[in-house]
């Protein structure tokens, strides 16, 4: 299974000349990743001295943190089995006229599919982001380096999972379901993207960097 792999057979098959694991599962580590970091600096802050009145929230955080870990990481085995049953449509036989039509409905089903599979990656790592601005104001500076690093993966897998929703865009059928797709992603990156800036800046701020 891709999700009980090493980082380095991660790597590896990720190098190879299979098309899976791809963009999409890159763009889902990077998120959890992300989430990762945020986790790692509420533990961090927790029980610590001087964080005694931040503590609250920050368990709240790492309790939302882990939980988008937990799902991005499942994302990565999803964004396969998504590629691969596309795969298995186009690979359907088209002789007559009624296998045609199956082959040309399996391909739609399969296109949303491996649509929706990255378009739900990129809620997820939006809500990564948003944590960091949380983080970065509570958490400790000895590890507060660690909040940026989450808020740019974050960020990067935000914007690696919309180009993996908007690389089938143009095969789908149902415009109306693109066009939802598409502004959903339009408003996460406008939303996202100034937000993990600020983070960064308030981290570098916060390093007299």
């Amino acid at each position: 299974m891709i999700d009980d792999l090493s980082t380095a057979a991660f790597l590896d098959a990720l190098a190879g000349a299979s098309a899976t694991p791809g963009g999409g599962s890159a763009a889902a580590i990077m998120g959890a990743m992300g989430a990762a970091l945020v986790s790692m600096v509420a533990n961090l802050t927790i029980g610590k001295k001087g964080y005694e009145s931040v503590e609250a929230p920050m368990r709240g955080l790492l309790i939302e943190s882990e939980a988008l870990r937990e799902r991005l990481a499942a994302m990565v085995a999803e964004d396969v089995a998504a590629f691969d049953s596309l795969m298995a449509a186009y690979r359907l036989p088209k002789g007559g006229d009624d296998e045609k039509a199956g082959r040309s409905a399996a391909i739609q089903a399969g296109l949303k599919a491996a649509t929706e599979a990255p378009l739900a990656c990129a809620r997820l790592c939006a809500s990564v982001v948003r944590l960091t601005e949380r983080a970065v104001e509570h958490g400790n500076l000895n590890a507060i380096s660690d909040v940026g690093v989450g808020a740019l993966a974050a960020l990067a897998a935000l914007r690696g999972a919309a180009l993996n929703v908007r690389i089938n865009a143009p095969q789908i059928k149902d415009r109306a379901f693109v066009e939802r797709a598409e502004r959903e992603l339009d408003l996460l990156v406008a939303e996202c993207a100034p937000l993990a800036e600020r983070v960064h800046e308030r981290v570098r701020a916060k390093l007299g960097a």
